[in-house]
């Protein structure tokens, strides 16, 4: 198959062709999307569309070329620091999303522990203590960067163990990390703790707030107990936030801050030899899409804080009618007590598999992300969902109602597959077969995973036949 034609396409042919691919993707746009997307509604995207198009030629790799693309980030800086009371010292700069925030950060605290250690560099071997539910992107920076990861558990409110991390503290430590909130359960980690830990060792505590960094200070003004995260408690050094979520930019920004410049210092890239002339770099990325900061600062100025507060207010009433409904099923579960609208649920009923009830779900057009340890499924709720709540709900009660009725569900389709994978018992499999999957797609023929009976396969699934079949 020849992928690059020798003619030209007419456009309108080809838009058509692309709204073809478009229509086998989620269904977002009616609030059956439970992650990925964060959408504020059809005016405020075209909104986000006009002020990105406005600068989508424009490259922020040079602030002296586009000084209004400099003045762009410099204000999302700003008013970024100013909800997360970092005061007049705080600094940072723009990424383009919430693993490059994290990759910066890591990479940050790695140069500078050297740079004070230097004398010992041979036996010096950098690490970082995480809470067991910090997101991935900690992991990927641990591989990019060559910092051990040392995984602190979690106490039974989902909350990372601050007795656990203090005993995990060693001469070879550079940072410590806590989420506000974590993604595997929306709750937010005990960082004031966190914080005079960190403080009494003098080491640097990262708060990686991505998920909901635009959205807890917000629940807090409108009257809800959000426990302090920010810039307000000593210890905390940097916070790292995306735009692209709860503030509603566009795709591709995020933003890294810094307590003040003796942090920031670290990760700036410059080399003055190269043949190219001077080169500087304030994060990973050589060109920076203009379009994503200049988006970024037009969300945050169409909405202020009002607009913030009165979607954080939705957000909040959609997450009471689900816990709600949940909470009237015997068999399902919330975990923990999270603080805004992201959370978990489980199967409390051994009859019911967690995995079906999603099967279940995505029948009925649901997009619902599957967890493990535990066995969960996942919801991050959007202003999208303001009028999704009661059906949803009806179809949870639903799938109980099926499942309970036809008990063969918990042992078919991704149901099944999901429940051997987390038997697996050599761990290391499960990568090596991924490995083999990431190849098949980003090979030449690029073919994704194929599809069973359902129509709904996945990684996981075609993992799973690989190593259990």
């Amino acid at each position: 198959m020849k992928f690059f034609s020798q003619n030209k396409m007419e456009q309108e042919d080809v838009l058509d062709e692309m709204k073809k691919f478009n229509s086998e993707d989620s269904n977002w746009r009616d609030g059956k999307t439970w992650s990925l997307v964060y959408n504020a509604g059809e005016e405020h995207s075209k909104f986000l569309k006009e002020a990105y198009g406005m600068y989508f030629s424009e490259n922020a790799l040079n602030p002296t070329a586009f000084k209004s693309l400099k003045k762009f980030e410099h204000e999302v800086v700003r008013m970024s620091a100013e909800i997360f009371n970092g005061g007049e010292h705080a600094v940072g700069t723009m990424s383009s999303g919430g693993t490059e925030s994290v990759l910066l950060a890591v990479k940050t605290y790695r140069d500078m522990a050297k740079s004070k250690r230097f004398l010992a560099l041979r036996k010096f071997k950098p690490e970082m203590i995480v809470p067991e539910s910090v997101h991935v992107a900690f992991n990927k920076a641990a591989h990019y960067f060559d910092v051990k990861m040392v995984v602190a558990p979690l106490d039974n409110t989902f909350r990372v163990d601050v007795e656990a991390v203090k005993k995990l503290i060693n001469k070879n430590t550079i940072l410590i990390v806590g989420s506000a909130p974590n993604y595997p359960f929306g709750t937010v980690d005990p960082i004031e703790e966190l914080g005079k830990l960190a403080m009494s060792k003098n080491i640097p505590l990262h708060v990686d707030a991505c998920l909901g960094g635009f959205l807890l200070p917000f629940v807090a003004k409108n009257g809800h107990n959000i426990p302090l995260f920010d810039f307000r408690i000593p210890g905390v050094t940097s916070i790292s936030a995306d735009v692209h979520k709860y503030a509603y930019a566009a795709k591709g920004a995020s933003v890294i801050l810094y307590r003040n410049m003796d942090y920031l210092k670290y990760q700036f890239f410059i080399d003055e030899d190269w043949p190219g002339g001077v080169f500087v770099s304030p994060a990973l990325l050589g060109t920076r899409p203009g379009g994503a900061i200049a988006a970024a600062w037009a969300a945050l100025k169409v909405q202020g804080e009002e607009g913030l507060r009165e979607k954080a207010k939705i957000v909040m009433k959609v997450r009471d009618q689900i816990q709600d409904g949940i909470k009237e099923m015997p068999e399902l579960r919330v975990n923990g007590t999270p603080e805004a609208g992201i959370f978990s649920f489980v199967s409390t009923d051994k009859d019911i598999n967690i995995y079906a009830v999603a099967d279940y779900l995505e029948e009925k057009g649901w997009h619902t992300d599957r967890q493990q340890k535990p066995a969960s499924l996942h919801v991050m709720i959007t202003t999208a969902h303001e009028h999704v709540a009661e059906s949803y709900i009806a179809d949870l009660k639903k799938s109980i109602a099926e499942i309970k009725k036809n008990p063969e569900r918990n042992k078919t389709g991704n149901a099944a597959m999901y429940g051997m994978m987390a038997k697996v018992p050599v761990r290391k499999l499960i990568k090596n077969e991924l490995m083999k999957v990431m190849k098949e797609m980003y090979s030449v023929s690029g073919e994704t995973p194929t599809l069973d009976n359902s129509g709904r396969d996945d990684l996981a699934t075609k993992i799973a036949k690989k190593i259990l079949n």
